[in-house]
């Protein structure tokens, strides 16, 4: 039984068995594919603290992730499925590393849709130095933007994600690999969800 030969359906079986051989062939024949995705995402890690082989990390644990869930049935290839676990788990990462709890939303994109006195808004912003009061709007915050997000589409949970965490229209669309048009229609839905939240809790 040569394990090296066999295809991913193969070798996935095998590792399903708790086969380390096929665990470790299968990690080399996709290691490529995670640095070249890590090598993509690593420019937008300024100032995050992450290098490449942390995302390179992150990538073989994404990889993991399609293993033990891949279903044939789905009518996609394993390797359609394995590169989207990749890019998530990394696009995940980054956004946890940059996210700032103190600057919710970023400078570029305001959600302020009536008036200064917008719930959401209020909600949003943190203007106070008080450690229990910060701790109960960072509560609320993520209420908030899980209450915003029951709303989106998945495209649209990815865009808002990123915009969150202080990433540009242009670096959202490198990130996603979308042109900077599906970014700012995606971003447009959003805001006009968050607009008919914000009426419901007015």
């Amino acid at each position: 039984m040569n394990l090296e030969e066999m295809n991913d359906y193969e070798l996935i079986s095998y590792i399903n068995e708790h086969n380390e051989e096929a665990n470790n062939i299968l990690i080399a024949k996709y290691e490529p594919l995670i640095k070249k995705i890590a090598s993509k995402m690593i420019k937008y890690c300024s100032g995050s603290g992450l290098e490449i082989n942390d995302l390179v990390q992150e990538g073989r644990i994404g990889l993991n992730h399609a293993v033990s869930y891949f279903n044939e049935q789905k009518n996609i290839t394993f390797y359609t499925y394995a590169k989207t676990c990749i890019e998530r788990k990394m696009i995940s990462t980054v956004i946890a590393t940059k996210r700032q709890k103190n600057r919710i939303l970023n400078e570029s994109v305001s959600y302020d849709v009536d008036s200064e006195d917008s719930n959401f808004e209020r909600v949003l912003k943190d203007e106070t130095s008080n450690p229990e009061k910060i701790i109960m709007d960072l509560v609320v915050r993520e209420k908030l933007i899980e209450r915003i997000k029951m709303c989106l589409t998945d495209f649209e949970i990815e865009v808002f994600d990123l915009l969150i965490s202080g990433f540009t229209y242009r670096e959202i669309a490198g990130i996603l690999n979308k042109d900077d048009k599906q970014i700012d229609n995606a971003i447009q839905r959003i805001k006009m969800k968050v607009k008919n939240l914000n009426s419901e809790v007015k």
